[in-house]
């Protein structure tokens, strides 16, 4: 079989190398999260070629040949709108620059990527008003690439709320197929924000810009119910008291969506965060928030501020709750249940919330990034399949 060939940075348990699929060969993997990097050799094989230092410490003689692709999905904490607000001069998401010094040094060996994808959250659009954004556009059009972001809500693969940026870029001596291109934005992947954060980015940098053309997904097929595991492992039902506490945290708005469901009849799933809201008079307090249309809320990890998802189920005057299982918060992300996660529910938790929704990604291979490679030059070899160990 012949595969593009890629380098997968920032790479957690291999998500986005599930996305890819078949038709790409990793040849390098890096990550310096042990516990991620053990999920990573759980599914991929203990002999994978994974580096786990810093990306700063990675050298370009580490990172054997030329990619096809280089992907990026670098930490979001210091982008996020929950985050601290630090940007790219954050610890964390400012290792960024760690992995473009690195694009820099193989573009001056004469290997730089043909493509390179960096994704992150949305609020990599509006971090330090728009100064972030930028300078990402900056660093990808000094560096020789031309460049456009979508915006992709997991939503319309899975039955999740999880908007997600991806700058997709590509070398200016390749030849951009005219089908990939649009002449102006064009929603879903283009929403609003997205433009005005077009619109300030430097006008130098702006001559480089591509709106990429992606075509629809097909229809969901599933919503949450489907995700919802019949005898969940790792998790333990709610007592009484803790459901009632739920309860009374929700305002009048959210306690109407659950009498709503009780009043519907028959078994009703829906979950539930807690998030910190501005009370009366300016104070803040912890509030829940239901929702019951057949999708989750954004999968998070469970620090800096963030929550754990629960599950509520209704079946008439019923009401248990639970937390959502580290298999379920799985499934919400496309991988399947084949794909082996820690024991631990903390870490198999963390591991799928910092992750990249598969769908999305198989998207973005299928209908936009292996189009834009096969004009290019054939650099592929063959090699076994990459599907999972085991």
């Amino acid at each position: 079989m012949t595969h593009h060939l890629f380098y997968e940075f920032f790479a957690g348990g291999g998500m986005a190398r599930m996305g890819l699929g078949p038709h790409w060969r990793p040849l390098f993997a890096n990550d310096c999260d042990a516990k991620k990097n053990a999920a990573y050799r759980l599914n991929w094989g203990a002999d994978e070629l994974l580096d786990s230092r810093p990306v700063q410490d990675v050298a370009t003689a580490d990172l054997p040949g030329q990619a096809d692709l280089a992907w990026a999905s670098f930490p979001c904490q210091d982008l996020s709108l929950a985050g601290g607000g630090a940007g790219l001069a954050g610890a964390r998401s400012g290792s960024f620059w760690g992995f473009w010094n690195l694009m820099q040094r193989l573009g001056a060996e004469g290997r730089a990527p043909h493509l390179i994808v960096l994704e992150n959250v949305a609020g990599a659009l509006t971090s330090h008003c728009g100064q972030d954004f930028a300078a990402l556009a900056k660093a990808l059009s000094s560096g020789g690439y031309r460049f456009g972001a979508l915006l992709i809500d997991t939503v319309h693969y899975l039955p999740q709320s999880r908007p997600r940026l991806f700058l997709v870029a590509v070398r200016r001596d390749a030849k951009i197929p005219s089908a990939l291109v649009l002449e102006e934005a064009q929603m879903p992947f283009h929403p609003p924000a997205l433009q005005l954060a077009y619109a300030n980015i430097d006008s130098t940098d702006r001559q480089h810009w591509v709106w990429w053309r992606l075509p629809a997904p097909a229809a969901r097929g599933i919503d949450l119910a489907d995700a919802i595991e019949d005898e969940p492992s790792g998790v333990t039902w709610h007592s009484a008291e803790e459901t009632e506490h739920l309860l009374v945290l929700m305002d009048a708005k959210n306690r109407a969506k659950v009498t709503l469901a009780q009043e519907r009849g028959g078994g009703v799933v829906g979950t539930i965060y807690r998030r910190t809201r501005m009370g009366e008079g300016g104070q803040r307090r912890q509030r829940a928030e239901v929702r019951f249309d057949g999708v989750a809320g954004c999968l998070r990890t469970p620090g800096g501020g963030s929550s754990r998802q629960t599950v509520v189920f209704i079946d008439g005057p019923s009401v248990r709750t639970r937390l959502l299982s580290v298999r379920e918060a799985a499934r919400l992300m496309g991988l399947p249940d084949s794909y082996k996660l820690p024991k631990r529910y903390n870490e198999g938790y963390h591991l799928i919330g910092d992750g990249v929704a598969v769908p999305v990604v198989r998207h973005l291979a299928q209908d936009l990034l292996e189009p834009l490679l096969s004009v290019l030059p054939v650099r592929s070899i063959c090699s076994p399949s990459t599907a999972p160990a085991g």
